[in-house]
């Protein structure tokens, strides 16, 4: 089974700005409703649901909090309908700026737990929460967003790396279950996007970088990063699950 995404009810975590942002207004563009999650960017949120119009609504929970997502799938569920696509996008707070991350040496395990939390904890609460109402659909699609710093650990982000690592892991092993009840479940891994309000902090001399190294000579947009979430969203993806697509304009061959 397979919907148009035009069809699809999508909630997106981290919604309020950043790669968040741009992938709810993928899914709006294309038709879909779409839940606009937000933590703590109420005004952000809500002027995106304003831009997006009636097929768009933001809504308040924090992803850590299993009640707040419950709370979340209900308040969804009754002003658009169950979900049927997941999109765990959100993030711990965290500035891409390596000169100022930890390196091993000071690296607490407070800030590692603090991303786990966030990634690994919300997805998990997110997929329990939509699972019942995916289950009875016979449909459902969950995309969880990754790193290209699997494949290319270039700067000391050992705290965000390591929890989105655990996410690919679960997002394997939640495909492997959740299969037989017509579920997907995959991850889209971008690298350094240019630009949202986590990498601001980069330094300009590391975007030329990376852009020079990059086959495509640019660095990839939060936009292009969310045509490719609508990707493992539609009819076409319908016999992909469980996998990682690295978009990044190749700059890491996966």
């Amino acid at each position: 089974m397979s919907l148009p995404i035009k069809e699809q009810i999508v909630i997106v975590s981290g919604a309020g700005r950043g790669l968040g942002s741009a992938i709810a207004a993928a899914f709006a563009r294309e038709g879909a409703k779409v839940a606009i999650n937000y933590r703590a960017s109420c005004a952000q949120a809500e002027a995106l649901a304003t831009q997006l119009g009636d097929r768009a609504r933001a809504f308040q929970a924090d992803m850590r909090s299993s009640a707040d997502t419950e709370r979340l799938v209900e308040e969804v569920t009754a002003h658009f309908g169950a979900p049927t696509t997941i999109v765990h996008n959100a993030l711990a707070d965290f500035s891409f700026n390596g000169d100022a991350r930890s390196k091993l040496d000071a690296l607490s395990w407070a800030e590692m737990a603090a991303q786990l939390e966030t990634a690994l904890r919300g997805a998990l609460n997110l997929i329990q929460a939509a699972r019942p109402a995916m289950a009875r659909a016979g449909f459902g699609r969950v995309i969880t967003i990754g790193t290209n710093l699997f494949q290319n650990p270039v700067v000391p982000y050992h705290d965000y790396t390591a929890a989105k690592a655990a996410l690919l892991s679960l997002t394997r092993t939640a495909a492997a279950e959740l299969g037989p009840l017509g579920i997907t479940v995959n991850m889209i891994s971008g690298g350094l996007l240019r630009t949202t309000d986590a990498s601001s902090a980069t330094p300009e001399a590391v975007f030329d970088i990376i852009a020079a190294n990059t086959p495509l000579r640019r660095v990839t947009t939060p936009e292009e990063a969310a045509d490719a979430v609508l990707f493992f969203a539609s009819p076409w993806a319908r016999a992909v699950t469980g996998q990682n697509l690295i978009v990044d304009g190749g700059l890491v061959f996966g």
